[in-house]
């Protein structure tokens, strides 16, 4: 169990964001990384990562040509130790420190910067991708690998949690616009294999390129109170399970077990 010490909550509440330590212990990073390795070589393919307007001004004429990234949703569907990993009690209490005491899961996603070439991610906050009525949203982002300033570790605006949801420019991925939220303004946040940064769905956040020779592999999961209401995006309808604490009921929400997932038949041979 972790409780996170008014130092560290003060700092969170000041800058929208936390770097908590050895959350995960090297035994459970590597079987997390096992899985990945795995999951990576089988369920995914690299593409090209975010598109949009923004990539002119991160990325040059070659960089754009080579970039790559890896993503695949929900892994705890694929390993057994990505569905231990949601449930890591560390972090969560130290989210239900901050948002709880009741915590739900609301998805996972695995972002990979490839070798050499990792595509950036321009300045944005994440409401836009999943928009929620409050703040009652924190991203968690475990480190398979550890994140450096050469592979493209995260990257804040200080305090920019406090500025609420802001408008994105919608072509491409959702982003703010280059030239008024620059990323040369932003303070670096490395972090070593299992550390967990946590921030939240209000704070600007982006990264550069990964130039190293390895993958930079993190897995990010949203967590949100039960009482904050969703509004639309990613996973809308769906409920999700219940980390901490017990569901509380919500006027106008209803748990539909099956939310939005609706398998296809199966095909008669």
């Amino acid at each position: 169990m972790l409780q996170l010490t008014q130092q560290q909550t003060k700092f969170f509440e000041a800058n929208g964001y936390l770097r908590v330590e050895n959350v995960f212990s090297p035994d459970e990073i590597a079987a997390l990384s096992t899985d990945l390795e795995y999951i990576m070589q089988t369920w995914t393919r690299p593409g090209r990562g975010w598109e949009g307007p923004w990539r002119q001004k991160y990325l040059t004429a070659d960089q754009e040509a080579k970039a790559q990234l890896s993503a695949l949703h929900e892994l705890q569907l694929y390993s057994a130790a990505f569905a231990r990993a949601m449930l890591q009690p560390k972090m969560v209490e130290a989210i239900a420190d901050l948002i709880g005491p009741e915590v739900e899961l609301h998805h996972m996603t695995l972002h990979a910067k490839g070798p050499e070439f990792g595509t950036p991610f321009p300045m944005h906050q994440d409401h836009p991708f999943y928009p929620h009525e409050s703040g009652q949203y924190l991203d968690a982002l475990i480190h398979i690998d550890a994140a450096t300033e050469e592979n493209g570790c995260l990257k804040f605006l200080k305090g920019s949690h406090k500025m609420g949801a802001l408008e994105h420019v919608k072509i491409g991925s959702p982003h703010l616009p280059p030239d008024e939220y620059k990323i040369a303004d932003a303070v670096s946040c490395p972090a070593n294999s299992g550390d967990v940064i946590l921030f939240s769905i209000h704070t600007i956040h982006g990264s550069n390129m990964n130039t190293t020779q390895q993958w930079r592999r993190l897995v990010r999961l949203g967590y949100r109170n039960p009482r904050n209401r969703q509004t639309g995006g990613q996973a809308m309808g769906r409920p999700g399970i219940m980390v901490h604490g017990v569901r509380p009921v919500v006027d106008g929400v209803t748990i539909n077990p099956y939310g939005n997932w609706i398998p296809q038949p199966a095909k008669v041979s």
